[in-house]
């Protein structure tokens, strides 16, 4: 019932986090671009104080929308912010890091081929490595340096790249893309929070007491400017993050935190290009290059060719299971968490010889029960799994034929068993891969 409701959690919190996501990505592209597309009104606006104005059509009618440069001349009695869709999609977001992540850190978050994490060991590492990037962020965009729009944006990469890596040595492969994802959405709340806001509740002020914005209310407000441009460059990474769980083959790769760069430089330079386009300057290098990347990035990424081996009975490694007459060597594993004090049984790495009569088969379809079909069957029995993921179903021949495609590249770069959970040997994956591959 646990695993049920926690499924539920996370259907709610995935559905809300996407919903307003779409809200505050939409307002970020929608006021770049109105920023960006202002031009220079006539006199009699200026003399208003209006710095630039432009006309649209939408929905049937005509829209004039003016920027004031600093104050207009009175006080709107109705004003509309654009906050709540940043706070909610990182309320939302570290909510559903703790459900997926957090309260499953076995299966998700802890690659003990890297670092063999407690759960609470990984957590602690997890939230100091998240926090800790803010800080840094927080302190560099707060200097000198921060002023120096070429100097900041090369020193956020960089500082992005080794993050990328650092991620990859302590972390699960799908939780390393998750944690970039999750330092650029804490560093794009943050800069609402701590720099947009401010900056706009200070201009507030001055207009409400009747007062002329100063040089220190016009500072905030550049640098309010600036953060959300940095926030513009940063939402296209961060919806790949996204949607990259669905996706293996990018961080499963074995170099995935390079793929993870690669993505990052391809994406912004695109937005790159559509603000250039806003601004009236049509550089279209900006999309080719992006195009050449990418067609680069798929070509080092292709996998190596599979060459179907037949499997023999009598070489097969596996695991016994209940369907033959050696019973299974177990043993108990007690993992002590910080939420829950549970003992999981899990199959011990065992290597053992079919009998002769075994088919080559029954051989394999040993180890998918015994390795994948824990999780992957109609009622999962490895624990915190409701249902089978993804809705993939792996208990007969025919079922790892309807899903080929997704098993090969899910078994080869290594990205299932979650974590190896499961403890699948080296000699059954390359069994495995070549077994599906000549279905």
């Amino acid at each position: 019932m646990g695993a049920y409701l926690l499924e539920w959690l996370s259907l709610f919190f995935r559905w809300f986090h996407v919903i307003a996501g779409v809200a505050w990505i939409g307002a970020s592209f929608y006021f770049v671009w109105l920023d960006l597309s202002l031009r220079k009104p006539p006199q009699w606006k200026t003399d208003k104080g209006i710095s630039g104005d432009l006309w649209a059509v939408h929905g049937g009618g005509f829209y004039e929308i003016a920027k004031y440069k600093l104050e207009p001349e009175e006080m709107p009695k109705t004003l509309h912010w654009f906050k709540w869709e940043a706070y909610t999609t990182w309320l939302t977001g570290a909510a559903m890091m703790s459900i997926v992540y957090y309260a499953n850190a076995t299966a998700y978050l802890i690659d003990p081929s890297k670092i063999a994490f407690t759960d609470v060991g990984a957590i602690a590492t997890s939230l100091l490595f998240l926090f800790g990037s803010y800080f840094i962020y927080e302190v560099i965009v707060r200097s000198h340096l921060g002023k120096n729009a070429l100097i900041f944006s090369t020193l956020i990469f960089i500082l992005l790249v080794i993050a990328s890596w650092g991620s990859y040595q302590l972390f699960s492969d799908r939780a390393s893309f998750i944690h970039i994802g999750a330092i650029l959405g804490t560093v794009m709340v943050g800069n609402v929070f701590f720099g947009i806001m401010p900056a706009q509740r200070a201009l507030v002020d001055c207009v409400q007491r009747g007062e002329k914005p100063g040089k220190e209310v016009a500072e905030l407000a550049l640098q309010a400017k600036n953060r959300s441009l940095m926030n513009n460059y940063f939402t296209l990474p961060l919806i790949f993050t996204m949607i990259s769980n669905h996706y293996p083959m990018m961080y499963a790769h074995e170099q995935g935190w390079l793929v993870l760069v690669f993505v990052g430089v391809i994406t912004a330079t695109a937005r790159h290009y559509f603000n250039q386009k806003h601004l009236g300057h049509k550089k279209p290098r900006y999309l080719v290059i992006p195009a050449i990347l990418t067609v680069l990035l798929i070509i080092w990424m292709r996998p190596e060719p599979i060459e179907p081996a037949p499997v023999t009975p009598a070489t097969a490694s596996v695991v016994p299971t209940a369907n033959n007459s050696t019973p299974p060597a177990t043993s108990a594993v007690t993992d002590t968490n910080a939420d829950t004090d549970a003992t999981v049984s899990t199959s011990t790495t065992t290597t053992a010889a079919v009998p002769v009569s075994a088919s080559a088969d029954d051989a394999m379809m040993n180890v998918v029960h015994t390795r994948c079909s824990t999780c992957h069957a109609a009622q999962p029995t490895q624990q915190g799994f409701a249902a089978p993921p993804a809705g993939i179903i792996l208990q007969s021949p025919n079922d790892l034929k309807t899903h080929k495609a997704k098993i090969v590249t899910a078994v080869q770069t290594g990205y299932m068993p979650l974590g190896n959970i499961t403890q699948l040997t080296d000699a059954e994956r390359q069994q495995l891969v070549a077994y599906v591959s000549a279905l």
